[in-house]
């Protein structure tokens, strides 16, 4: 296993945890707030992290390369975070773990466009492993649980935010390869907590947005979830791209949902049925699979 998948392999078991928190954060917290607060203390911890490790002088970016950054940060961040957690309110941690198995289609394709890259030989069949052992993980068989409105609307979402975080990593892929890495995932940061804030203001909605700040909500829990989710996984994810193909990055990330599932029998005893199981098992075969070829 190479420098770079095993980054995704991390970011995929930490993104588990900090789904888990994120959720429960969302019952108090609006999406929007709770995105704004994640990707502000995120960009506050990657700022010194940033200059202690690369140092004070900000990478030579060329302009196309600042407007990439800036825009990969808005659309990938503030727009496809926000959308993300929407849709988990909506339709529940589960569903929402399904959508995300659009992104390794969505991330291929777009590499293929925009990059010039390719899968090969048992990649594929590992990719659709992985797939399938998500959705056979996920997979409901009684759907009467959630209203049928609230479910398109978070399938939209879902959808939507996959395709912008896959084109917000394709977008920064190169210059993470050419640059320093801290100060290129914190200006990424920057461009989405700048968007997430100019929006607010566009909007005169500033107001309703201190309001949820001021009422009591389990600080701790939105802590450790923005601090799990942004800062740690963001650190992780994002080398896992600089250091192997955003494909093979992509692929492995997907394994997300099933160690959400084996986390949940772990650690809070919820019942693995055989189901769960069989899809565990597909999914750490595709993993397997998709590592064997290096």
């Amino acid at each position: 296993m190479g420098l770079g998948e095993a980054f995704a392999l991390a970011s995929a078991v930490a993104w588990a945890f900090a789904v888990v928190l994120l959720r429960k954060s969302g019952e108090t917290l609006p999406a929007f707030e709770l995105n704004l607060f994640k990707v502000v203390l995120g960009w506050l911890l990657m700022l010194p992290t940033a200059a202690l490790v690369e140092g004070l002088l900000i990478p030579a970016y060329t302009v196309k390369e600042w407007i990439l950054l800036i825009t990969s940060g808005f659309i990938g961040i503030a727009v496809a975070d926000t959308w993300f957690l929407r849709a988990l309110n909506l339709m529940g941690a589960s569903r929402t773990g399904i959508t995300g198995t659009l992104l390794s289609p969505f991330v291929i394709i777009l590499s293929v466009f925009m990059l010039g890259e390719s899968l090969h030989g048992w990649q594929y069949p590992g990719l659709g492993l992985v797939l399938a052992g998500v959705v056979l993980v996920n997979w409901r068989v009684h759907r009467s649980e959630i209203d049928a409105a609230h479910l398109r609307q978070g399938l939209a979402f879902g959808v939507a935010a996959v395709f912008a975080m896959a084109l917000g990593i394709v977008m920064v892929k190169e210059i993470l390869e050419r640059h320093e890495f801290f100060w290129t995932a914190q200006w990424r940061l920057a461009g989405g907590a700048a968007g997430m804030l100019a929006y607010a203001f566009m909007r005169r909605e500033w107001h309703s947005v201190r309001a949820s700040f001021s009422r009591d909500q389990p600080w701790f829990v939105i802590i450790s979830a923005a601090l799990l989710g942004t800062y740690i996984c963001m650190i992780l994810w994002l080398a896992g791209y600089k250091y192997t193909t955003a494909s093979i990055a992509s692929m492995l990330n997907e394994s997300t949902s099933a160690f959400i599932v084996l986390f949940a029998w772990l650690f809070l005893k919820e019942p693995l049925t055989l189901r769960k199981s069989a899809g565990l098992a597909l999914t750490l075969a595709g993993i397997f699979v998709i590592i064997a070829e290096f």
